[in-house]
Order: structure tokens, then sequence, then C-alpha cells
């Protein structure tokens, strides 16, 4: 480890030394993916330079600097790029695609990636893939999906891949077990709602919709082993998720270690530019990038956003902690449930979801510190995810609706129910119209004098209701009207 780290030094130094215009891009893969990678940059920037390798066999190579030597004088030898000035649309369009980004690897590269896009006037292909895991999509998807629909709007071709074979596998990514594999009817299933909902955020006419079944499939056994065969087993280990799971005797099973791999040569396939991911998504999109340099393509950057955290503020969202927003929800529903997250987290949802300016969300923090309700601040944002996913007067009903709950009031549209075994518990009651999901839970929200019947509070958790029509409200979002016979 120490001498590794003496090579690092080295090798950051002589990169220095030589003043190299792209010594940035060298020592950033060093950081990223090793050492042996930086070497091979350095390499390409300077063939003739003993130093790299910790100055050792190259210096007294004779085949070595008899091929330096000719690559230096061959004209036939592809000589470094010269660096493309970065003009004020291609900084403003970085800007853009930074904005609420965790990483852009290797942000260098990236920016002569896009100045060399507005010189030739083609589009970087811009990859986002997503597997069918679930039939829908819920906001903390749509983090990846605005910063798609971004680079869509600078002009760029935006890539929705639906991992309809890599379903079949199971994303290992943030899991401390194995991740059942769904079947193909499953697959399929989720698969047909998935481009309409992400329509609601992409432009469905300038997206180009793919599935990975289309190169995955005709690979077979032989192309398995052969692509299988450009990547070890110790690069798939060092990935965190199976590092702990070995640690914690958790067993890994083969497919899992396929999986990084054949997210990686869907890069190869589509030939992308620039693909997106979460956090979690870090180790796959780097195996994509080292498979393009194998199959001798421009290898892809990445970008990564963040996780966006669920109501509670606290875990990522997800439809299995019932911490989520789905983009297909009824409008009040959706406006409801973005004002009851805490006023800290309104921050981080206007930095991965508004579509707002940062100079207006500055304002907004500034308006708040001189004395303006956060209430005001939220019911903007809500209102604004609202009219996204529906329309502008969906988004003006909806805080009428809001305001109307707040004051008391019960809602036009409230679900109806017949109950039957009058007179009945209120626990009994209130679980068997679905508003608590156990007698327990509904007799804790009596005590904390959160359920009404006809707008008045009950506070006696024996109480027997009688027959008859009435409406039954939970908290501040969940009514029923209820006739108990």
């Amino acid at each position: 480890m120490q001498a590794q780290h003496r090579r690092m030094a080295l090798l950051q130094e002589s990169l220095h030394k030589q003043h190299i215009p792209e010594r940035e891009s060298c020592v950033q893969s060093a950081k990223i993916e090793g050492l042996r990678a930086a070497a091979d940059c350095f390499a390409r920037l300077d063939p003739t330079s003993a130093r790299y390798n910790n100055g050792k066999a190259a210096r007294h190579d004779p085949d070595r600097l008899r091929m330096n030597a000719h690559a230096a004088t061959d004209p036939s030898t592809p000589s470094t790029p010269a660096q493309l000035p970065l003009s004020d649309a291609v900084q403003e369009a970085l800007a853009v695609v930074k904005r609420g980004a965790e990483e852009l690897l290797i942000e260098s590269e990236f920016a002569q990636k896009l100045a060399q896009s507005e010189k030739t006037g083609n589009p970087l292909r811009i990859k986002l893939g997503l597997d069918p895991t679930a039939p829908d999509l819920h906001l903390g998807h749509t983090v990846v999906l605005n910063k798609m629909r971004q680079l869509q709007d600078l002009g760029h071709t935006v890539i929705f891949l639906i991992g309809d074979f890599t379903s079949m596998i199971g994303d290992p990514s943030g899991r401390n077990v194995t991740r059942p594999p769904l079947t193909r009817e499953q697959i399929e299933a989720n698969a047909k709602t998935y481009f309409s909902q992400a329509s609601l955020v992409l432009d469905p006419a300038r997206t180009e919709i793919r599935y990975n079944s289309e190169w995955c499939d005709p690979l077979g056994a032989r192309g398995m082993i052969q692509l299988s065969a450009r990547y070890t087993v110790a690069r798939i280990l060092e990935r965190e998720d199976f590092t702990k799971r070995l640690k914690a005797g958790t067993p890994i099973s083969v497919h899992e270690l396929l999986y990084p791999l054949m997210q990686g040569y869907d890069s190869v396939a589509l030939e992308s530019d620039l693909e997106i991911g979460g956090t979690d998504q870090k180790f796959n999109l780097l195996v994509g990038r080292e498979l393009q340099k194998d199959y001798g393509q421009t290898p892809q950057c990445i970008l990564t956003m963040p996780l966006l955290e669920g109501l509670d503020g606290v875990d990522k969202m997800s439809k299995s902690k019932n911490n989520y927003i789905g983009i297909t929800e009824a409008p009040n529903t959706m406006f409801a449930k973005v004002m009851s997250i805490s006023d800290v987290a309104m921050w981080r949802w206007y930095d991965l979801l508004s579509f707002r300016s940062l100079a207006e969300i500055a304002q907004f923090k500034k308006d708040i510190e001189g004395g303006r309700n956060p209430r005001e601040i939220k019911v903007l944002l809500g209102q604004e995810i609202v009219e996204r996913f529906h329309s502008r007067s969906a988004a003006e009903a909806a805080l009428a609706d809001f305001d109307h709950r707040a004051r008391g009031g019960i809602p036009d549209e409230v679900p109806e129910l017949t109950i039957t075994g009058a007179p009945l518990g209120i626990g009994q009651l209130l679980k068997q119209a679905q508003l608590c999901a156990s007698t327990s839970e509904a007799l804790r929200m009596v005590e904390q004098g959160g359920v009404r019947i006809d707008g008045e509070t009950i506070s006696d958790k024996g109480l027997k209701v009688a027959g008859g029509t009435f409406v039954l409200q939970v908290g501040k979002r969940k009514f029923a009207r209820v006739t108990l016979s």
C-alpha cells in the first residue's frame, strides 16, 4: 500500500512538472480507476517519459525506447488531441449538468465532450437505465429523469434504457441479501407503464427508448463467457455491497456478479458519452467506462445524482417503506404529501426536484430568514410538482382542497364503503375502514386526538359506534364515508 502511494505521488509530481494540460484527467483517473489507468493515461500524453511505473523498467527498456522514438517521428502515430476552448455556452451547459449532482467523473473530459459537440453539431448520447422492478415510478426516480430532461433541452440525445434483461438478474446495489429475479411476465407488465410515466418528465418525441434484451439476449452462453473474460472477479468484489456481505458471511450468488458486467455492456452497445445514475450505481457505471475502453471506444463520463429522501426525511424514497409519492397519484394526495415534509427537507427537494433557478431558491431562503412563513414556499413546491404531473388547474384545486381540510372541512371526494357489525368498537371500525393498519394503531390515534367522526374529535378508546352513515377522519389526510349496519 505504501509503494502504491509512492507511485501515485511520483505520477502526480511528474504530471505537474511536465505542465501537461490534460494532467487533471490523468490524476482523476488515478483516483477513480487505479494506477494502471493513470499510467496508461500518462503514457498516451507523453510516450517518451520514463517516470511512470516508479521510473524503473521503462527507463532501461531499449525496445520501449525504440517504440517511443518511432512514435515521436512517425506522422501516422496519433497525437494527443488539442484541448478545445470552453465557450460561454459550454460553461453554462456544464453548470446545468452539475446542478444538484453528487459527482461528475471526469469533469474535464465531459467539458471537452460538450465543446466537441458544439464544434461538430453532433449531440452527445446520454444514457439512463432503469430496471422495471415495480409498475410505478415515484418522485425519487424523477431526480435522474429531471437531469435527463435538462440535457435533452440542451440539444443532446437521451436514451431511456429499460433493463428488461438485467431485471432477470436483479441489481445487488445497496442490498445485503440476494434480490429475487423477476419473471419475464412481471418484467413485461412493469415495462409497459415505465416509458409512459417517464414521458411525464421527458419529451417522448426526442427520447430514444431501448431495451437491453436487444443485445444481451443474442450474446448466448459463448458471448457471456467472452464478456466475462474482460473483467476480473477481484475487481467485481471491490464493490462495497459485496465486501460487506463477504465479511458478514452472507451468500453472494454467481448471477449477481454478472449484473455490473451486463450494465456496463449496455454502455458499449449504445456507445454512450455520459451515463446518469444514483450514487448507489457508481460502481456499475465505472464498469461501463472500463468496458468501453476495452472495446476501443471513447469512455463515457459518469454523473451520479443523490438519492432523494422520502417523506420521513431519513430513508431514501421507497414504496417498500411507504415514504413515497407516486408520479401518477391523485393531485390532492400528491400535494398533501409534499406539504407533510419538514421545512429542512424542503430545501433538499427544491435542489433535486424543482426547475426553478438557483437564484430563485436562494431568494426564497433569504425571504424566510427575513420572516416569511416557510409554508408559503412549500406550497409553491407542491404546486410545481402537481402541475408537472397533472395541470395548473389541478395544482390550484389541490391547494384549495388542502386549505379546506386544514380548516377542518371534509374533501369533496371521499371513499365510500359499507361495514356490518354495529355497534362496533372504534378501533375495529377504523381498521375495517382501512384508515389504520391495526386496532392498536387506531387506539393510539384516538389517544393522540387524531380521530374524528363527522368533524367531532373522539377521545374514548372504548367507544362503541352505533349504526348509521358518517365520515371518519384519521389525521389530516385520511377520510372515509362509512355506512355501518
